[in-house]
C-alpha cells in the first residue's frame, strides 16, 4: 500500500491546471481556467479548472475533483495507480509497504497491459540500436528515410528481429504472461513473434504510454501486408487513438491549429522538419472519437493528403464529421506524385509552410470548385455534387457561419441564394429527425432492458406500480437514479402507457422538498465555513450555522448535506490550515464530490474595479459570508419549520377533539405559525 504520507506529498504538490493542460487546452477566464470537457462530447467550453482550490469542475456533465480524480478518469486507472502517474510526473518518491511481486499482483489488467507495451517497445528499441541485424536492416532504413537519432528516440522507433521466438522467448523469461502478450497480438496464437523482420512505430496514448504498436515489412513479399497493427484491446482503440498525438498536442495547443495526414512516416518527417503540430490517422477512416481529440486542442484543422484523383475523394471522406463538431476545416492537396514525408524533405520547412498558407482552402469552398470542375455544364453531375455541399453545410451547428457558407457558394455557383437555404433547412429537418428516430430507438431499447431486469416481487399484483413507493416519495431518501435526456428521472417502475408521464411524477415526488435551502448551507460551510462571521469575533461560520440549526438538523432530507455542514463545523473548531482539501480529498466519494461542486461555480464576477466601479449597497460576494450565512440559515428555517406545520396540521385533522393530545398540537401549531411568521419578517417574506 501507498502510504498516506507520500499521498498527501502528491496532492500537495500536483497543480490541477498542470495536469489538466497535459490533456485540454485551458484559457483563463478570471480568477479560473476554461475549456472543452475530455469527458463529453460539447462544443462550448464548460469545463472549468480552479489553481485556488486545485480542483477542477464540468458544468456540462459534472464531474469533478481534484488532480487524482481527474488522472482516475481520464486515464482509466485506479486509485493507486493515479498516485504513482502523478508521482512519476513530479519526481515524487512513493513510500510503499509491501514487496514488487505483491504489487504488481495489485494491479489492474490494464495496467499490466501497459507495462507489456512498454517493455516490447523498449525491447524492440534495444534490437534496432544495439543488435546487428538491428543496425543493418532496421536502423539502415530510418536513415535512409533521413530520420535523425534524436527523432528515433522521440517516437521510441524499433525493430522486430527476424526470428521466430526471439520477442516471444526474452518476455516469458522475464515472467511476461503469454496470455496477455497474444491479447496485445504481440506473439500470435500460436506462439510465435507477430512482427519479426519489421521496423517497429509505437503509438502512445495522450500520456505517453504505448497502447500499441505498427510494423513496417521491409521485405519484398506479396503475401505478407506492408504494414500491420496491434488488435484492439482494453488500452487501445484504434478509433479513439492518433499517431503522434502525445508527441503534437502541446504544440497544436501552442499554434492553435492541427495538421492532419495519414501515414506514420508522414508524422515523423515533419515532425523532424519543425513542423510539430502533426498527427495521423494511420490509414483509418476518421472517425469522430479521433476529431474530438484534436478539439479538445484546437478548433482548426488543416487535412494534408496526396494530390492524385484518389487523394481528392479520401480527403472528402469523413470531412463531415469535423463540421458537426463546429471545427474550422482547410483542406491542402500536395503536387502530384508527393507526400508529406517526400514533399517537406524536397522543398524544405520553409517552403512547406509557405505553400501550406497559400495552397490550404476552406473546405467547403474547395467542395464548390470542385462542382464547378467535375460537373461543367452536366445538370445532372452539377445537382448532384450541389447536394453534397448541402448536406456539409447542414450539420454546421453555426447559423452565422452556415449563412455565410451559402452566400458564398450562392455567388461562386450563381444559384439562388433562397433556394440554397430552402434545401438546406430541409437537410437540417432531416438530419434532426433522424437524429430522433436513433435516439428514441435507443431509449426504448433501455426502457426494455430495465423492464427486463426487473423482478416479479418488485411488482405489485397487476404489473403496475409497487404498493409501496419509491425510495424517497414525500421526503427522506433521496433518489438516485440518471436523468433521461428531458432533465428528468426515469422511475423504477412505470405504466406502460405513458412512461415518460409517470417518469416526471416520480421524480417531483422523489427530489426532497427543502434540498435547496439545505444545499445553501452546505455550499457556505465548505465556501466561508472557516471564516470567522463576524471581524472582531471569534465565532466561526461554520459554527454559527450549526449553532443555529442544531434543533432541526434531524430534519436534513440530503445525509450529504447534513455531513458536510456537521463536519465543517467540527473542524471549524480545530482552526485548520488545510479546509478546502479536507473536502476536495475527502475519503467519503460523495462528501467529495458534492464539495467540489458546491466550491464551483460557471459564473465570473464582471472586472468593475478595474474600471474603479465599486459595489455600493453591500460587500463584495467573498467577503459577504455574514449576511449570506445569517438569510441561508433563516431560508432554511422557514422551510422546515412550514414542513413541520404541514405534517402536524395533517395529524391534527385526523385525531379525535377529545384526544388529551389534541390541544396539545393545537397550542404547538400556534407556536410554529409565531415563529414562521417572525422568519418571514426577518427574510420579508409574504406569508398566503
Amino acid at each position: 500500500m501507498i502510504s498516506q504520507r507520500s499521498i498527501q506529498d502528491v496532492l500537495n504538490i500536483a497543480q490541477i491546471e498542470d495536469v489538466v493542460q497535459d490533456y485540454v487546452n485551458l484559457r483563463r477566464r478570471g480568477v479560473n481556467m476554461l475549456g472543452l470537457c475530455p469527458f463529453h462530447d460539447e462544443k462550448s467550453p464548460s469545463f472549468t479548472v480552479s489553481p485556488a482550490k486545485n480542483i477542477y469542475k464540468c458544468f456540462g456533465c459534472g464531474k469533478g475533483g481534484n488532480p487524482i480524480n481527474f488522472i482516475m478518469e481520464h486515464e482509466a486507472l485506479s486509485y493507486p495507480e493515479a498516485i504513482r502517474h502523478l508521482a512519476s510526473k513530479y519526481g515524487v518518491e512513493l513510500e510503499e509497504s509491501g514487496n514488487s511481486d505483491e504489487h504488481r499482483e495489485e494491479q489492474q489488467k490494464a495496467e499490466s497491459l501497459y507495462l507489456i507495451n512498454k517493455y516490447a517497445s523498449d525491447h524492440f528499441n534495444n534490437n534496432l540500436l544495439n543488435t546487428d541485424e538491428g543496425k543493418s536492416i532496421g536502423l539502415s532504413y530510418f536513415k535512409s528515410r533521413g530520420f535523425r537519432m534524436s527523432t528515433i528516440e522521440t517516437f521510441d522507433l524499433g525493430y522486430s528481429i527476424n526470428e521466430y521466438k526471439h520477442f516471444t522467448e526474452e518476455a516469458t523469461a522475464k515472467k511476461y504472461n503469454l496470455d496477455m502478450l497474444k491479447t496485445l497480438g504481440l506473439v500470435s496464437a500460436k506462439g510465435y513473434d507477430f512482427y519479426r523482420g519489421r521496423v517497429m512505430f509505437p503509438i502512445h496514448n495522450l500520456s505517453g504510454k504505448v497502447i500499441g504498436f505498427g510494423g513496417r515489412i521491409l521485405t519484398e513479399n506479396k503475401k505478407a501486408p506492408k504494414y500491420v497493427n496491434s488488435p484492439e484491446s482494453e488500452i487501445y482503440n484504434k478509433r479513439k487513438t492518433l499517431y503522434g498525438i502525445y508527441q503534437a498536442k502541446n504544440e497544436i495547443r501552442k499554434q492553435d491549429f492541427c495538421i492532419l495526414v495519414e501515414g506514420y512516416t508522414d508524422v515523423i518527417s515533419l515532425h523532424q522538419s519543425d513542423v510539430k503540430n502533426v498527427v495521423a490517422s494511420s490509414g483509418t477512416a476518421l472517425t469522430k472519437d479521433q476529431i474530438k481529440l484534436v478539439k479538445r486542442y484546437t478548433n482548426n484543422i488543416t487535412v494534408i493528403y496526396d494530390g492524385d484523383a484518389a487523394g481528392i475523394k479520401a480527403a472528402l471522406r469523413g470531412m463531415d464529421l469535423i463540421l458537426e463538431q463546429d471545427m474550422n476545416i482547410r483542406l491542402v492537396l500536395l503536387p502530384d506524385k508527393e507526400d508529406p514525408d517526400s514533399f517537406v524533405k524536397s522543398v524544405g520547412t520553409t517552403a512547406f509552410n509557405e505553400y501550406l498558407k497559400e495552397e490550404s482552402k476552406d473546405f467547403i469552398l474547395f467542395k464548390t470548385d470542385l462542382v464547378k470542375e467535375e460537373a461543367g455544364d452536366d445538370p445532372i453531375k452539377k445537382a448532384a455534387l450541389l447536394k453534397d455541399i448541402i448536406q456539409s453545410i447542414s450539420v454546421i451547428s453555426d447559423t452565422l457561419k452556415r449563412s455565410v457558407y451559402i452566400q458564398q457558394c450562392s455567388r461562386l455557383l450563381e444559384i439562388d441564394e433562397n433556394i440554397l437555404v430552402q434545401e438546406t433547412n430541409k437537410m437540417i429537418r432531416g438530419n434532426i429527425k433522424k437524429k430522433q428516430v436513433e435516439q428514441d430507438r435507443e431509449r426504448l431499447r433501455e426502457q426494455y432492458k430495465e423492464r427486463r431486469s426487473q423482478t416479479r416481487s418488485e411488482k405489485s399484483p397487476d404489473g403496475g406500480f409497487p404498493s409501496e413507493p419509491p425510495p424517497g416519495y414525500g421526503g427522506g431518501e433521496e433518489y438516485d437514479g440518471p436523468p433521461d435526456e428531458t432533465g428528468y428521472y426515469e422511475a423504477d417502475h412505470y405504466d406502460d402507457s405513458s412512461p415518460r408521464q409517470n417518469a416526471k411524477q416520480f421524480a417531483q415526488a422523489s427530489k426532497p422538498k427543502d434540498e435547496n435551502q439545505e444545499r445553501d448551507l452546505a455550499r457556505i460551510c465548505v465556501t466561508f465555513g472557516n471564516e470567522l462571521y463576524e471581524p472582531d469575533q471569534t465565532l466561526k461560520v461554520a459554527t454559527f450555522i450549526l449553532d443555529n440549526i442544531a434543533d432541526l438538523i434531524a430534519y436534513f432530507d440530503n445525509e450529504v448535506y447534513k455531513e458536510i455542514v456537521v463536519q465543517a463545523a467540527d473542524l471549524a473548531s480545530k482552526d485548520t490550515d488545510n479546509w478546502d482539501s479536507y473536502f476536495t480529498n475527502h475519503e467519503n466519494e460523495k462528501i467529495r464530490n458534492e464539495a467540489i461542486s458546491l466550491m464551483s461555480s460557471p459564473y465570473v464576477y464582471a472586472n468593475w474595479e478595474s474600471k474603479e466601479v465599486e459595489l455600493q449597497t453591500q460587500k463584495k460576494p467573498e467577503l459577504n459570508q455574514q449576511k449570506d450565512s445569517y438569510q441561508a440559515v433563516l431560508r432554511f428555517k422557514l422551510k422546515k419549520v412550514k414542513r413541520i406545520m404541514e405534517n402536524l396540521s395533517a395529524e391534527i385533522k385526523a385525531m379525535d377533539h377529545e384526544d388529551e393530545n389534541f390541544l396539545i398540537n393545537v397550542k404547538v401549531l400556534q407556536k410554529l405559525q409565531e415563529q414562521r411568521n417572525t422568519i418571514a419578517s426577518e427574510l420579508h417574506t409574504v406569508i398566503l
